[in-house]
């Protein structure tokens, strides 16, 4: 059986932000693909985040961006390692606390939604890491350590950067760390398509149009990724699948590691009672007060046991076709399928209960988006925050080796599980007990952008496996073995999933945001001159 994985998130504040500069840094350097996540201060108005124009959109989004904050930034960096078996990452979680100098809105909604998932505002405010917002500020804001600089040794990186319903992250992380926004979306895309050329990857656009999901919000997405792997390893088949190792932190070192425990699926034998709002959205509006299960490990199973019920019934009706038998009016691809959720299609497009007098709360990952007709991130959107979500800090387990540990030589150290999927822990968990829907969790910026790299990882596995037979074949027919390799070297980060890149999910819309340079938009004065700056040195 599968054990829970246990995943290291490094807190970092003010008070320990030079200190873990380097390491921070070297596994931005090092690292194969990048994920980020965000907490914000709010959003502003709903409706205009789901104008249908998506140019309104994007104005909707900047007034957003410079009006609020980042409160927390997650970044997990995930390193392929070619001396392990195939698809072996080592990942490094930094969960950064931020502080805006300037003044910004922060909405009542996204404060009791963030202390309700473990948010400490009182933490954030005396230990948060202080930046500025816009273009650059003053000789304090940018040399040395501080958030700027980060942002900037992000850019030196050009690794590329994966997000989870990503177009407001971004835009956030361009006003807050980079320029003011530009006016105009193709400019903004334009600008974007140069600062990461190693691209940029959505998990909600891969989830949805890529592997297909039922739903796709990131809590769902992860688990249902994270079992399909672990059903893989304890399968002992020879199929490609995902690893997953950690540094492993000692002395001080581990008082600054919050231990995240991800349970292994449990079994959903005996429930039924499913809230079905939450299980297509990923949000409901009565929280830890509604009587049904918030259970995405239930609403998994549920799903899966729905569509071996629809291939039976089409079996069915194509034996009775066979055998001259009536068939009626036939199944249908949602049958099975759970009242208002049906696979591939958001919220946007379901039938839906009248909006409840309040909004869902802002959350970073999917920034406070989620009403019944909409699917731009919430709670549920990313972020792995529903009411049963387990508390995942850990303060008992214990680490080995100190702040250096994003070197090479740490991976050595890692724990894996059986099969080398994941992390094996040793620690109690909570997994023993039953799960209580009203429990909130901790939310996390930083396990967020560990589960959306995750997803990322593993769809990359899932996708290249189906290719590999084709490949295969060139190769041996061309006989050009040593140069195929030089160059799948030379192009592996822009080769990914080739399919994803530099598409952006957009809510309500069948085709995504392309971030390419466009024929009728030159990028901003304002980026070349910064672009100038970053390969100059400066910040």
């Amino acid at each position: 059986m599968v054990s829970s994985l246990v995943v290291p998130v490094i807190d970092v504040q003010n008070d320990n932000f030079k200190e873990l500069w380097p390491a921070m840094v070297l596994a931005i350097k090092t690292a194969s693909f990048i994920a980020l996540d965000t907490e914000l201060s709010g959003l502003g108005n709903r409706k205009s985040l789901l104008a249908e124009s998506i140019e309104d959109r994007y104005k909707a989004i900047c007034l957003a961006a410079r009006t609020r904050s980042i409160l927390s930034l997650g970044i997990a960096c995930y390193k392929k390692l070619d001396d392990k078996a195939a698809d072996t990452y080592l990942v490094q979680v930094y969960n950064l606390t931020l502080l805006c100098s300037e003044e910004y809105v922060i909405e009542p909604q996204s404060v009791q939604f963030l202390v309700q998932h473990g948010f400490d505002f009182n933490k954030q405010y005396a230990s948060g890491i202080p930046y500025l917002k816009g273009n650059s500020k003053g000789a304090s804001d940018e040399r040395g350590v501080h958030i700027r600089a980060l942002f900037t040794e992000l850019l030196r990186a050009r690794k590329p950067l994966v997000f989870h319903n990503g177009l407001i992250d971004m835009a956030f992380l361009y006003q807050s760390f980079y320029l003011s926004l530009p006016d105009r979306l193709a400019i903004f895309t334009a600008d974007l398509s140069e600062m990461f050329p190693a691209g940029i990857y959505d998990t909600k656009y891969v989830t949805e149009f890529e592997l297909r999901l039922t739903a796709s919000y990131l809590e769902y997405a992860y688990k249902k990724c994270k079992l399909d792997n672990s059903r893989i390893v304890t399968s002992g088949a020879t199929t490609p699948h995902v690893r997953v190792e950690f540094c492993q932190y000692a002395g001080h070192m581990s008082s600054y590691v919050d231990f995240r425990v991800c349970p292994a699926v449990a079994s959903a034998e005996g429930q039924t009672d499913i809230c079905q709002r939450f299980s297509a959205f990923g949000w409901c509006p009565k929280g830890a007060q509604c009587p049904s299960s918030h259970d995405t490990d239930l609403i998994i199973f549920q799903d899966e046991k729905g569509t071996g019920e629809r291939r039976k019934r089409r079996k069915r009706t194509r034996d009775k076709k066979k055998g001259g038998g009536e068939a009626g009016d036939g199944p249908s691809i949602f049958d099975g399928a759970p009242e208002h959720k049906m696979p591939h299609m958001d919220s946007e497009e379901t039938p839906a209960e009248p909006c409840p007098e309040t909004e869902p709360p802002a959350d970073g990952d999917g920034n406070n988006l989620r009403n019944e007709g909409v699917d731009m991130k919430t709670d549920g959107e990313g972020n792995g925050v529903s009411e049963d979500n387990p508390d995942c800090r850990n303060p008992a387990a214990t680490a080995a080796t100190d702040h250096d540990s994003n070197t090479k030589t740490n991976t050595n150290e890692s724990r894996e599980e059986d099969g080398g999927t994941e992390m094996l822990t040793e620690h109690p968990s909570q997994t023993d007990a039953p799960k209580t829907k009203g429990d909130p969790g901790t939310h996390r910026a930083g396990f967020d952008a560990f589960m959306t790299g995750y997803i990322f990882a593993h769809s990359y596995t899932r996708i290249k496996k189906e290719g590999v037979g084709a490949v295969e074949k060139k190769e041996q027919q061309e006989e050009k073995m040593e140069e195929e390799e030089e160059k799948k070297k030379k192009k592996e980060e822009q080769s990914w999933l080739p399919s994803c890149l530099n598409k952006v999910y957009l809510s309500g819309k069948e085709a995504p945001l392309n971030v390419v340079k466009s024929t009728f938009a030159r990028s901003s004065k304002a980026h070349m001159q910064k672009m100038k700056t970053v390969w100059e040195g400066g910040v």
